[in-house]
């Protein structure tokens, strides 16, 4: 399926979240903006799971700054619509496709957000799922399979485990709602430096600007075969684009947009996402997203954890270990995250392709 161009480029972007990062956060934007029409019975959308109580008391201490860690995760876990977009595993099993880690700075004016992909070769620790059961340490496995193996809780674990930070919220936006909400949105607007193909992903994008709908954007974000050598990190990239034009979207949101326009955009989103318990209710998914409005595109800084190809398997990477610790240094000193933490690591041939 091929966009057609925009001629006029009215920066417009959107930000639901799966490519999750800051897409989750970007979703739950959209009920703040909307805070005066969601209406009482959108709590009843929100699924939320107590993260806090199967991950217990041995966590990394909260920053007490100001500052907030929410670890947003796009999978494939709550539409039965999903298969048809291509989620899930062989064995029907569900599947975290992008994981960000999103640090909103003390002031909430400023967020760095950290890409981790998901062919990373990790340690994974024991951990306790959200129903009580119990799943033991496993060396040397991708980072995705903590959530296939414990979901929500083993996924959150192990990202603390990985960067000693204690990730303070979780939000997670699956396949379906993720391509429903850039549709309320009307679509969100790029530019492609190059023709972007990928029949895997249905999409086919010539050089240029592009509105896409809801199918065209999943596709983008998920592709792998469309851009560059084909890597996970080469979409991480096109997300990251992505994401900064989401939000710009999502801030063109407001006042003259119709009650009923905010109320199916809210009734969307509360039904894309999963959120830990604190998050659990309109309410405080409201109070959450206020936190955010101030954070525009330019005050986003975007990266992906620092990695390096595994010399045994072309299609998984490892953690760079010492570049990687001075992201989470600069995140748990709630620090900008300095340009030598990702020189001269994995990049992909992505950069530049896509413009918000």
């Amino acid at each position: 399926m091929s966009a057609e161009s925009t001629p006029d480029h009215r920066g417009k972007g959107r930000r639901g979240l799966k490519a999750a990062a800051w897409a989750a956060a970007g979703v739950v934007a959209l009920g703040g903006t909307g805070a005066g029409y969601v209406y009482f019975e959108l709590n009843g959308n929100i699924e939320s799971l107590d993260i806090d109580r199967a991950l217990g008391a041995d966590r990394p201490e909260e920053a007490g700054d100001g500052s907030e860690n929410i670890l947003v995760l796009g999978s494939d876990t709550r539409s039965g619509g999903n298969e048809e977009l291509g989620g899930g595993t062989d064995d029907g099993s569900a599947r975290s496709d992008t994981a960000m880690i999103v640090h909103v700075h003390e002031g909430h004016r400023r967020a760095s957000v950290v890409s981790v992909p998901r062919d990373t070769v990790v340690d994974r620790p024991g951990c306790t799922d959200t129903d009580g059961g119990t799943h033991p340490a496993a060396s040397g496995v991708m980072f995705n399979s903590a959530y296939a193996t414990g979901g929500a809780a083993c996924a959150v674990k192990t990202v603390e485990s990985i960067t000693g930070l204690r990730m303070d919220h979780y939000l997670e936006v699956d396949f379906t709602g993720f391509r429903k909400i850039v549709d309320e949105l009307g679509g969100v607007e790029v530019t492609t430096g190059e023709d972007i193909e990928d029949p895997d992903s249905h999409l086919d994008l010539k050089a240029g600007t592009h509105r896409l709908d809801g199918e065209q954007a999943l596709g983008l974000v998920r592709t792998r075969h469309g851009v560059g050598d084909g890597s996970d990190l080469g979409r991480i990239r096109l997300q990251q684009a992505f994401v900064k034009a989401l939000v710009r979207q999502i801030g063109e949101v407001g006042v003259l947009t119709g009650p009923k326009k905010l109320y199916d955009l809210a009734d969307t989103a509360t039904e894309a996402v999963t959120t830990d318990s604190d998050l659990g209710s309109v309410n405080a998914l409201m109070s959450f997203a206020s936190g955010l409005r101030n954070i525009t595109p330019d005050g986003l800084h975007m990266v992906t954890m620092p990695v390096t190809y595994d010399p045994a398997n072309a299609n998984r990477v490892l953690i760079e270990k010492a570049k990687a610790r001075q992201v989470w240094n600069a995140l748990e000193n709630d620090e900008p995250i300095p340009g030598s933490a990702t020189e001269g690591t994995a990049t992909d041939e992505a950069r530049g392709v896509v413009t918000p």
